[in-house]
Formats: structure tokens, C-alpha cells, sequence
């Protein structure tokens, strides 16, 4: 099994052999750790733990990439071996997010902490990797801003079986252009798709995250205003076909909302100011979750 780890604090080769034998229960000898300074040839590569550590700039020091041997008996999970090793080195260790997103890491800290970051990497001569932000305080990234990271939402994908057997379906019309970018049936698709995925994502307690940013919120919202305008254009057949799929997620978003007319003006005009919305007149618009998600 790989591990892919960024390193806060300056690690010794020496450190790094430690904290990765003691985590996966083996002696020091049992890890061969190898810097750019090392000599290849004089390397163990029978070794179980195989560790190559990179230098690198800005506010990690090191890239850690890890194998363990598939004769370790135990290989954690790597956010587990992330917590455990923060712990052995006494020191904060990023690792890469589920999400496809170049910016998107994970951070566990030795007390503890396990918090979403954000890491920037400058594309200039003097490449070097930026902690912009982080979703919880970390004692020891005291200049970290603690925010929210809407963007990890925006990636954040949930099931969406009633768009699948919709777009599934849309072949049985020999139209042919259901996977086309921006013809009528594929915009159809991909509105709901936008419209189920909120309405899950609220039906899980907006989970994954815990939590959901206005700008996606309403942006969902124009998803099922487009595919209200969109469904006045289709075909009849391409109707009957969306209708079973539309119908149930309306009702779900209704049981999931209270009534209230003015939510949506009292959240443009507050101190997120710099909201916009093509506010439309479908009954999602006179409802909101109950409590707000942002």
C-alpha cells in the first residue's frame, strides 16, 4: 500500500524511520527512509517500509512517499497512518482529499486535530506549497486563516439514481443527443442530476461536510428553475420520462423545508452581500432548510 504525506515540521531521516516503525508495529531496521543526499545503491530494498523523502519549500518541508511491503501484516488506512504518525513525530502531516482538487488535503496534527486544508502551490521558478487555509485551528499553523472551504463542497458528489435512470431512459427516444453538451434532453439531465444531489445532500444532514455554502445552495435552486423552463420544451414522451423522476425530489425538498417568502432577500441583502440570484417563482424559491446550512 502507497502513502502520500506532506510534512509541516523538518524531519531527519533518522525521525522519519522512527515514526514510521512505530506506527506500522516494526523495528527500526525494517524501514529504509532515502533522501535526494542518499546513496541509491546502498539502499534496503528488501526493506518492509520503504520511505522516499523529498525536500520541497514554503510552509511543508518534506514529501513523504511511502510503501509498505505486502508482507506488513497491518496497513492502516492512510488516515489513520497520518494520525499516527502527527503523533510519533510530534508534528502536523498533511495528506491528499478524496475530492479531485489539487488544493484539497487533509491535516492531522499530534493533539489530535484531524481538520480540512487548504494548500496552494505557486507555479513559479521557486515552487513552494502555501497552508491559505484551514476548516479548524491547528496550534501549531498559528498564521492559518480558519474558514470554511466551500470549494471541498462543490466537489463533494452524492448518488443520483433518478437522473442515471432518466438518462438511461432518454436512449430508449432515439434522439441521440442526450450526451451532447447543451442540447435540450442533456440539460434536462444535468439540472436534475444538480437538483437531486442538493436534495440528498439535505436529506443526509449535509453530510459529508456538515454544512453547505449559499452561492451552492442557490445555484441549485436556478438548476431547478432551468429545468422547469427546460421541461416546457420537450417532447411529451420526454416528459413522462422526467416527471417520475422530478416529482418525488420536489416532495422530498418540501418535507426537508419550511415556508418562508422573504429568506432568500434577507440573505442577499445581509453581510454576505454579494449574493446574486434570478430569484424565479417555483415553490423551492418560498422555502428554505430549517436551520440554515451556511
Amino acid at each position: 500500500m502507497t502513502y502520500d504525506f506532506l510534512a509541516v515540521e523538518p524531519l531527519s531521516n533518522e525521525a522519519v524511520a522512527e515514526g514510521l516503525a512505530r506506527c506500522f508495529g516494526l523495528s527500526v531496521e525494517d524501514v529504509d527512509v532515502a533522501d535526494e543526499h542518499t546513496d541509491q545503491d546502498l539502499r534496503n530494498w528488501d526493506a518492509p517500509i520503504l520511505c522516499e523523502k523529498t525536500t520541497v519549500r514554503g510552509d511543508v518541508t518534506a514529501s513523504l512517499d511511502i510503501y509498505a511491503q505486502e508482507s506488513v501484516q497491518s496497513q492502516p488506512g492512510e488516515p489513520d497512518l497520518a494520525a499516527a504518525f502527527a503523533c510519533a513525530v510530534q508534528g502536523v502531516v498533511l495528506y491528499p482529499a478524496e475530492e479531485i482538487l489539487p488544493s484539497a488535503y487533509w491535516l492531522a496534527a499530534d493533539d489530535g486535530t484531524v481538520t480540512r486544508v487548504r494548500l496552494l502551490v505557486t507555479d513559479d521558478e521557486d515552487f513552494s506549497y502555501a497552508i491559505d487555509a484551514v476548516e479548524a485551528p491547528v496550534a501549531r499553523l498559528p498564521q492559518a486563516a480558519v474558514t470554511r472551504l466551500p470549494e471541498i463542497v462543490r466537489e463533494q458528489r452524492k448518488p443520483t439514481p433518478f437522473a442515471d435512470r432518466f438518462g438511461d431512459l432518454l436512449s430508449t427516444l432515439g434522439t441521440g443527443n442526450g450526451d451532447v453538451p447543451g442540447a435540450l434532453l442533456w440539460r434536462a439531465r444535468d439540472c436534475l442530476g444538480a437538483w437531486e444531489e442538493l436534495v440528498r445532500t439535505m436529506g443526509d444532514g449535509w453530510g459529508p461536510a456538515g454544512w453547505y455554502p449559499a452561492e451552492l445552495y442557490l445555484e441549485r435552486l436556478e438548476a431547478r428553475d432551468e429545468l422547469e423552463a427546460v421541461q416546457q420544451q420537450l417532447t411529451p414522451q420526454a416528459v413522462e420520462l422526467l416527471k417520475p423522476a422530478v416529482e418525488p425530489l420536489d416532495e422530498r425538498f418540501e418535507e426537508l423545508t419550511v415556508q418562508d417568502d422573504a429568506w432568500v432577500a434577507e440573505l442577499t441583502q445581509s453581510a454576505k452581500a454579494g449574493l446574486t440570484t434570478s430569484e424565479g417563482q417555483g415553490l423551492w424559491w418560498q422555502r428554505r432548510p430549517d436551520p440554515l446550512p451556511w
